[in-house]
């Protein structure tokens, strides 16, 4: 989601360790069929120069995976991510709430013309004011319903029953009129079709999208009151991305069988509503955010469309080329990513099959095979480790209700222990590597509500920066985010700083504490 509170909750520790993935899958029944670069027309050396150019940017690429005429014919996880986990897709979730609403359509059980009231006859404000009376699911569709300013936030943090709480805002323009993002728009439409079809999103779209594509083991966070969330938090696998957007580049054709109707896919993709009008058209050329928006789809350049998800979550379709680019990621410039898709993967793709390459597909396996982000420096133990080692740091009052910590250390492990007065649980960090655990410590987001996952995969790694300064990366694999936290010991006092890698260098209050005795 855009423009929202940032928040950060500590919860209760639960530890569960998971054996770790490998880099390449092995495609299953369920998967797209695999080929090579050069066999479908792309060239593997342009793959490479756009590797180059991420190894080298400041945007932290989680996966990607490339799909040309059908067969993927580039794939790569950045270790310690891999192809097996989800990924949060924050606003790509949209675009999967907007098929359900084709579904819908099809089905006969609502209309984009339906006017969004009659759905909530006991849910509607004492006056119902013209503009909203006037509100349509098309205009939901659109981010067109007149809201100003964008509500999520004020909602969500309301502690209201959501519906209620986005009907009864004003709408101060006419629907339809005017484009502002709104995620809460998205999450209507979400509470529509549960309306309509006694379903929840994600057990309506079961059936119909997640079966007929092999989409296994999703989650998808909801409301207070049981509803998907609808705009965020669905998690699926970088393949499943891949499996979207193939299935709309395919106008919604799947194994043979007409999963949507290829009109309702050309509705939801092509240009409804200018999001900037009267831009100038050197700054609209320049970006992939004013060239219209769809029906929860944006409209991109080079005559393609996507859905995209806060920092940097894509499934770019490119019908001119036949061809569809998954990319997971956390980036602080989206635009400066979709730059580097058109300067590097788009000028690789050829109109007719290439000779063999042999030497640089190869060299392109290696590269895709061995990604990985950064492991913290393996260091020696501190001589502290002795004086610290299995103490318990009692801390001082702080919001995040932390009573006391513990390092302890075995080998190449640290493990630390977090207590809230109730319950201690342990996340290991390993030396020179990561270490995947599960944990219900929440990790950086936004937007996280009840019914987000209780539990959360990790990757921790430690390194020690002095001799009485040890730093711990944890690494949320199933987000896009990681945190740091940098604890100093001097003599018996501790000092914990907390890092989050959302928003960008995002400091939480120092944690101070006193070795007990």
């Amino acid at each position: 989601m855009k423009n929202s509170r940032f928040i950060f909750v500590f919860a209760a520790f639960a530890l569960l360790i998971i054996s770790g993935g490998c880099q390449n899958p092995t495609p299953s029944s369920a998967s797209l069929p695999r080929s090579t670069p050069e066999a479908e027309g792309v060239s593997s050396e342009g793959l490479l120069t756009f590797l180059d150019s991420a190894a080298l940017g400041r945007h932290e690429f989680h996966s990607i995976m490339i799909v040309r005429h059908g067969k993927v014919i580039a794939e790569g996880w950045w270790d310690p991510y891999r192809p097996d986990l989800r990924h949060t897709l924050y606003s790509v979730s949209k675009s999967f709430t907007s098929t359900a609403v084709g579904f819908a359509v099809t089905e006969k059980l609502l209309s984009v013309d339906d006017k969004v009231i009659s759905f909530f006859p006991d849910q509607l404000p004492d006056t119902v004011s013209p503009f909203l009376a006037d509100m349509t699911v098309r205009d939901l569709l659109t981010m067109t319903v007149g809201q100003s300013p964008e509500p999520s936030n004020a909602i969500t943090s309301s502690g209201s029953d959501w519906v209620p709480a986005f009907l009864d805002l004003p709408v101060v323009n006419d629907p339809g009129s005017v484009f502002l993002y709104n995620s809460m728009a998205t999450f209507m439409l979400s509470a529509i079709v549960q309306k309509v079809t006694g379903d929840k999103l994600i057990d309506y779209l079961q059936p119909r999208l997640f079966s007929p594509l092999g989409i296994e083991g999703i989650d998808w966070e909801s409301s207070p009151e049981g509803v998907n969330a609808g705009g965020w938090g669905l998690r699926v696998k970088t393949e499943d991305m891949a499996k979207f957007g193939q299935l709309y580049l395919q106008k919604g054709s799947w194994n043979g069988s007409q999963i949507i109707p290829a009109a309702w896919v050309e509705e939801a993709t092509t240009f409804k509503i200018d999001q900037a009008p009267g831009t100038p058209p050197e700054i609209k050329d320049k970006s992939d955010w004013l060239q219209g928006y769809c029906y929860q789809f944006w409209r991109s350049r080079n005559n393609a469309y996507r859905a995209d998800g806060a920092f940097g979550q894509y499934i770019i379709v490119m019908p001119e080329k036949d061809a569809v680019v998954a990319i997971t990621s956390e980036s602080p410039d989206m635009q400066d990513v979709m730059n580097m898709v058109w300067k590097y993967i788009l000028p690789a793709m050829k109109e007719e099959v290439l000779p063999e390459n042999k030497e640089a597909a190869e060299r392109l396996s290696a590269r895709l095979a061995s990604l990985a982000l950064p492991i913290p420096a393996k260091t020696d133990d501190s001589p502290v480790v002795e004086t610290i080692r299995n103490k318990r740091f009692l801390l001082e009052e702080n919001n995040l209700k932390l009573k006391y910590l513990t390092l302890d250390f075995a080998g190449n492990t640290c493990n630390l222990s977090l207590g809230n007065g109730e319950t201690v649980r342990t996340i290991p960090f390993g030396r020179g590597e990561w270490i995947t655990s599960m944990t219900e410590m929440a990790g950086p987001g936004i937007l996280r509500r009840p019914g987000a996952a209780s539990s959360n995969m990790v990757a921790g790694a430690f390194s020690w920066n002095d001799d009485s300064t040890i730093v711990l990366t944890l690494r949320y694999i199933e987000s896009p985010h990681h945190l740091k936290m940098t604890c100093s010991f001097v003599n018996d006092t501790a000092e914990v700083r907390i890092r989050q890698s959302t928003p960008p260098g995002y400091d939480l209050p120092v944690l101070k504490g006193m070795m007990a005795r």
